[in-house]
């Protein structure tokens, strides 16, 4: 128990850390990785704990962003808006991603493998049609601009001018702190989701659905209600997604994104909150790691070129490690990261053999 604490407070100081010894590039990417887990943690809440197949996560990031955006805009002549406060239009931006996986869960809690999977894809071309022609509420091809999140008069932003030990904090150092306690609280309920009773019961769906009735737990209203949630999270991961960005783009929601959250948690662990974290971390960091140092990696090169653009290499190799977790590393990078640990356990076990029955002492008075 004292190393975990001493992990856990060093892991919280690093943190801390980190906006005021790293520049914008590797906040942003920071940030980036964040909302990604926090929608990986909820796919995976669907597709690992329970077993529903979705591609049309896309669409419940989509939703979040845009009514966001929506909800903290002042309307103008050619866009509309309702000028809430920032935290009510999250909440409420959260919601109406909830409400959009309500609409869709009594179809999601009748369809189950590769069915509800198309059946989800619809969803993207869907949401894309609305985010391209909707342009009153998402101003078409070009998006909108984002409202900075304010709290209690602190605005998440670069204005008003705020500098802390010599170093300016801007709006990614801002929002560093915002999304890690986001991600935080997001993770905290997903485990206490998946170790509780509902955890017990989802997994149970996802081995054995006959068993599950059987056993008297309620297939459809599970299947329903873990849907819905698996939107709320997509709907919060688009709320930071688009704090983050400053700008949402209707190209950015489209069936790519969904993939990359479908690889995300198979790389990472399915059914587990820390796998999703680390295969969002891995999934999102890579594209941008290789455009940033694509100088220096062979058959890599700036969009345009000649040779391999960073995104696409991103997705050739996360496909590989998707091909390489499947055939090799059932657990994911967390399971692999487990059997590591008790590897490493094991060998510094210290050598204390009990002594036999035989070589005790046996002094006689």
């Amino acid at each position: 128990m004292f190393r975990i604490a001493v992990f856990r407070i060093a892991v919280l100081l690093a943190f801390v850390a980190v906006p005021f010894y790293l520049e914008g590039f590797w906040l942003q990417a920071g940030l980036f990785a964040m909302s990604a887990a926090v929608g990986a943690i909820g796919i995976n809440l669907l597709t690992g704990a329970t077993g529903q197949l979705s591609m049309g996560h896309a669409f419940f990031l989509a939703v979040g962003a845009y009514a966001y955006v929506y909800f903290a805009a002042e309307p103008t002549r050619t866009l509309g808006g309702l000028g809430l406060p920032t935290p009510v239009a999250a909440v409420l931006a959260v919601a109406v991603a909830g409400a959009a996986g309500g609409l869709f869960s009594p179809i999601a809690s009748r369809l189950k493998g590769a069915y509800l999977g198309i059946a989800t894809l619809a969803l993207i071309f869907g949401g894309q049609h609305l985010l391209f022609n909707a342009e009153p509420v998402t101003g078409g091809f070009n998006g909108r601009a984002v409202p900075p999140m304010e709290i209690f008069g602190f605005a998440f932003a670069d204005a008003p001018e705020l500098v802390l030990l010599n170093v300016p904090f801007g709006a990614l150092e801002r929002l560093w702190f915002l999304g890690g306690l986001t991600l935080l609280a997001a993770a905290l309920f997903a485990r206490g989701v998946l170790r509780g009773r509902p955890g017990r019961a989802m997994n149970t769906i996802r081995d054995h659905e006959i068993a599950a009735g059987v056993m008297g737990v309620p297939v459809t209203r599970y299947r329903a209600g873990v849907f819905a949630l698996s939107s709320m999270y997509g709907g919060l991961a688009g709320v930071l997604l688009a704090l983050v960005f400053q700008r949402t783009v209707p190209d950015y929601f489209g069936i790519l994104l969904s993939l990359d959250y479908l690889a995300m948690i198979v790389i990472g662990g399915l059914g587990s909150v820390g796998g999703a974290v680390i295969g969002a971390v891995f999934v999102s960091l890579l594209p941008q790691l290789l455009t940033r140092y694509s100088d220096a990696i062979p058959l890599v090169a700036a969009p345009g070129t000649a040779g391999v653009s960073p995104s696409e290499a991103a997705r050739i190799l996360y496909g590989a490690v998707v091909v390489t977790v499947v055939l090799f590393l059932p657990g994911g990078l967390l399971g692999l990261f487990h059997s590591l640990r008790r590897r490493l356990s094991g060998l510094r076990l210290p050598l204390s053999p009990t002594p036999s029955p035989d070589t005790r002492s046996s002094h006689v008075p």
